[in-house]
């Protein structure tokens, strides 16, 4: 394959709890071996716990809004234009700290499965349940 295109109206869109998840490239979307990209939307103050992707390296871009970033106990707060490096198997979040809606680029590689994207949930693992409200 030496490409594809891929039309505003055929992205695979999810609707979560904290926010939406559109899908640019994956294997399934766009037949991508190492690129997963995602328009993720945080809702206001809502946010994408504390999670890791054990072989997968991952980029956060922000386009709008005002976000909390953690990359494994190191938080900052980025804006947009900001971004964030996430080396493979390292704990990290991302939560929205503004009234309105955050918009962040995620981009992981290599691909893992059919989707992609693997994802192990650590939110409520110690230190990562308690790290937040000690702030």
């Amino acid at each position: 394959m030496t490409g594809k295109f891929i039309s505003a109206r055929d992205v695979k869109r999810e609707e979560l709890e904290w926010g939406s998840l559109a899908w640019f490239s994956s294997p399934a979307a766009s037949g991508a071996k190492n690129l997963v990209v995602l328009e993720v939307t945080l809702g206001p103050t809502r946010g994408h716990n504390f999670h890791k992707h054990p072989q997968q390296e991952e980029l956060i871009y922000v386009i709008e809004g005002e976000i909390e970033q953690w990359v494994d106990r190191e938080k900052r707060t980025l804006r947009p234009g900001d971004s964030a490096f996430i080396g493979a198997d390292v704990v990290h979040a991302s939560f929205n700290v503004s009234d309105r809606n955050a918009k962040l680029l995620a981009i992981l590689g290599p691909c893992i499965g059919s989707e992609g994207y693997e994802l192990v949930d650590v939110a409520n693992q110690e230190p990562w349940v308690s790290l937040r409200k000690k702030m």
